[in-house]
């Protein structure tokens, strides 16, 4: 673990800290392989770790490590694994009260090899419940499932994986996709897109109202503009944002926004270990920032830098920073 500075240089934290997440929570088995296998091939490890997971999880965790108080809604089951997942959430500052424990049927678990059930309902449930009473709601999209477009109705802000934009939306590109978005869900404030090792884009909605002098601007044009005001040599992560446009998308519509492109910390091949859980460590980050009234062009840098420290370790968690980690401090400051 790096070292840490004084958490008195570190501005207050934020008055409203609380988080409530409804997702999975799972035991995550994480095996070292000299290669990743092909179909019928047998390897072998002698290095195994178990290690806490599930995205929901992960998110919080990250969470509370950048001083938030986090509350898990999820569900596990009364088995061998179900200590194991709550005494990690116990050990990092995750309130665990809301968790159902059944007495049958197996907690979740997953295995992930590095080379050197049903909570649908319950998330309506709570989403619905915030939205009546005005809290904002982020929503982590990973892929196309039943009962998803439900909750996006309800989302304040969505953070996505790559290839899911285009998955829900069928447009030709994801700067198209982020436009269908905000067209499909009239109260999402933003979208995010991570893109790995190649940053995130960012689509933010203007509610200031309609000005005729407004510049129109095709998003796809607007991509490419921004990618040229990206310096190739920055190590780390940056963000490059456009004016508030009405941005179009051919065949789509039209938004009134701004297109904001972040960069990822450039990690030396020697101190890249796992990228398993970096997004979740994203997500953990973006609810930090939110909560500390970040602007768009901080949050997305600091919420990357949290993402490639969870990238230095193996494992979902292991990685992910406090918030007192030098690393952090020019992106808190």
């Amino acid at each position: 673990m790096p070292g840490t500075s004084s958490s008195s240089a570190l501005p207050p934290l934020p008055e409203d800290r609380v988080v409530v997440g409804c997702g999975m929570a799972c035991v995550d088995y994480v095996a070292v392989v000299d290669a990743f296998p092909v179909p019928d091939e047998k390897v072998r490890t002698e290095n195994v770790r178990v290690l806490g997971g599930g995205n929901c999880g992960n998110a919080l965790t990250c969470a509370a490590r950048l001083g938030l108080k986090p509350r898990i809604i999820t569900k596990v089951a009364e088995d061998g694994k179900w200590k194991t997942i709550l005494a990690e959430f116990d050990r990092d500052g995750v309130d665990t009260s809301y968790v159902a424990i059944s007495k049958e049927g197996s907690s979740m678990f997953s295995f992930v090899i590095v080379d050197d059930q049903t909570l649908e309902g319950i998330d309506f449930a709570v989403a619905g419940e915030a939205a009546q009473m005005n809290i904002p709601i982020v929503i982590d999209a990973e892929r196309v499932i039943p009962g998803l477009d439900d909750l996006l109705h309800l989302a304040s802000y969505v953070v996505c994986a790559e290839n899911f934009p285009q998955a829900w939306t069928a447009a030709p590109s994801i700067a198209c996709a982020l436009v269908s978005l905000l067209l499909q869900f009239p109260r999402t404030k933003f979208v995010i897109v991570t893109l790995g090792s190649n940053g995130c884009i960012m689509l933010e909605r203007s509610f200031s109202g309609e000005d005729p002098n407004m510049k129109t601007k095709d998003i796809e044009n607007l991509v490419g503009s921004l990618k040229l005001r990206i310096e190739k040599t920055q190590p780390t992560p940056i963000c490059i944002s456009s004016p508030i446009m009405r941005l179009s998308a051919d065949g789509i519509g039209t938004v009134n926004g701004r297109l904001l492109l972040g960069t990822a910390e450039s990690i030396a091949p020697s101190e890249l270990v796992d990228t398993t859980g970096a997004g979740d460590a994203f997500v953990g980050a973006v609810l930090y920032a939110l909560c500390a009234g970040m602007s768009p062009e901080k949050m997305l840098p600091f919420a990357a830098q949290v993402a490639a420290a969870s990238c230095r370790e193996m494992g979902a968690r292991p990685g992910l920073p406090q918030r007192t980690d030098p690393r952090l401090a020019p992106f808190l400051h």
